[in-house]
């Protein structure tokens, strides 16, 4: 698949979810949530529309943030997760969150101003390219995001260039244990569905060494079964 198409495919299916507000489409998003870890007070304090059930995991849970840190979210989708973050780094702190999707970055905006967000800001970009100087931020996070880049290198990358020293990173993402099978590796669908663009976990984990990471360590896994990672909702496009 040309590195291109796959873009605008998933930019394309992530605009589409980002105009999805039915009040199923919420509640679902919010039993997703409960799914993957995250807490009924989380899910209660972000503004409506802000939870798209987009996540595989819970890295605010894990990312141990303090007060007046500046957070990077890389792929913030309806700013969930940003939203989560402000609330920990406090008033002092700073969130900025990067989608690749304007739909995306405008629902992320009505959401921070919904919700009265002063300490977050987010911005349209490509996460193998951030729009951010160097040394700017004291940690990255990200959700279910990084297996969608065709250069997960790159991605990696940029995260360590716009860290401080002694910045940290903090992911929850979808590896594979084996090789897909090359109808899936294919299928356009499958990749805006966090399936095609995900690569054994070694790998993954090496890219992440190699960008210049100490001390890399999986702090929890989850097997999660084909099935169920089809169905979310954007591999049904």
């Amino acid at each position: 698949m040309d590195d291109g198409d796959v873009k605008n495919f998933v930019r394309e299916s992530y605009a589409g979810v980002a105009g999805e507000t039915s009040p199923d489409n919420c509640d679902l998003a919010r039993e997703i949530g409960r799914k993957i870890g995250y807490e009924d007070d989380e899910l209660a304090s972000v503004p409506d529309g802000a939870n798209l059930g987009l996540g595989c995991g819970n890295p605010i849970a894990l990312a141990s943030l303090r007060e007046g840190e500046t957070v990077l979210d890389l792929g913030a989708g309806g700013g969930f997760d940003c939203f989560l973050a402000a609330d920990k780094v406090g008033p002092r702190g700073r969130v900025i969150g990067i989608d690749m999707t304007p739909e995306m970055v405008e629902k992320a905006r009505e959401n921070a101003s919904k919700g009265s967000y002063d300490n977050v800001e987010f911005r349209l970009g490509d996460i193998e390219n951030l729009p951010l100087p160097d040394d700017s931020v004291d940690i990255v996070l990200s959700n279910c995001v990084i297996n969608l880049s065709s250069d997960k290198e790159k991605v990696f990358r940029e995260s360590f260039r716009v860290l401080r020293q002694g910045g940290r990173l903090m992911i929850s993402d979808i590896v594979l244990l084996k090789e897909l099978p090359a109808f899936i590796r294919t299928c356009l669908s499958a990749y805006a569905g966090c399936i095609s663009g995900t690569v054994l976990k070694d790998r993954y984990i090496r890219a992440i060494e190699e960008a210049g990471f100490k001390d890399v360590r999986i702090v929890d896994e989850i097997p999660i079964p084909l099935e169920c990672v089809t169905q979310d909702p954007t591999a049904k496009k």
